[in-house]
């Protein structure tokens, strides 16, 4: 199929892609999915207390088992003593397992995404960029002028050198290419933004 792409001035031509990124059947259910996969590995899981088994210190009983009238108590490493270990409380990152995105799912994801910001005339392909634009309030104009200044902008490695550092400081744009392309970003921003030449390189990568 045919999408058109377009300079920075407004002028519109067209070029070929393949229709599977495009035209994909929209799949919710597994965004859903992939989306929690993708927060529960990013949540911060820092906190960690050293349970009973991770008090350095005597295993020896601190008193006769029998004999004394008190209760009967093991190490000074059980949590009921002060300095002893904690009980259920937090494990720290390693405890909690991965949850793996595989490629498949990844493909359809973004495909599926691609085909929806499509739909809703949310997509954007530039021209790749051989001007540099260094200017922050130059490049933002660009956006204001597309409706743009909430993207998620995925640049090839030519344009990237020409205008990635204008783009570091502007709010609601976050830059990518495709081998960091993120389905959370996909969901998180209003509009996509592609160049020609990152279009190729994502056929590429996922092999359409």
């Amino acid at each position: 199929m045919k999408i058109d792409k377009i300079t920075i001035d407004g002028n519109k031509n067209s070029f070929e892609v393949n229709d599977k990124i495009f035209t994909n059947k929209i799949n919710n259910k597994l965004i859903s999915e992939i989306l929690y996969k993708n927060i529960a590995n990013h949540k911060g899981r820092k906190a960690k207390t050293k349970q009973k088994n991770e008090i350095i210190g005597s295993t020896s009983k601190i008193y006769a088992q029998k004999g004394t009238g008190n209760a009967r108590h093991a190490s000074r490493k059980a949590p009921i003593f002060v300095g002893g270990g904690v009980a259920h409380g937090p494990k720290g990152e390693n405890a909690y397992k991965t949850r793996k995105l595989n490629k498949k799912e990844k493909k359809i994801g973004l495909s599926t995404l691609i085909t929806q910001k499509n739909n809703q005339k949310n997509l954007i392909v530039f021209n790749d960029f051989q001007k540099d634009i260094n200017k922050t309030k130059e490049i933002f104009n660009v956006l204001k002028k597309f409706e743009a200044t909430n993207s998620l902008i995925v640049l090839d490695k030519n344009s990237n050198e020409k205008i990635g550092k204008s783009l570091k400081n502007l709010p609601h744009v976050k830059v990518t290419d495709i081998t960091n392309i993120s389905i959370y970003d996909l969901v998180k921003y209003n509009k996509l933004i592609f160049t020609e030449t990152s279009i190729k390189d994502l056929e590429k990568r996922f092999l359409w």
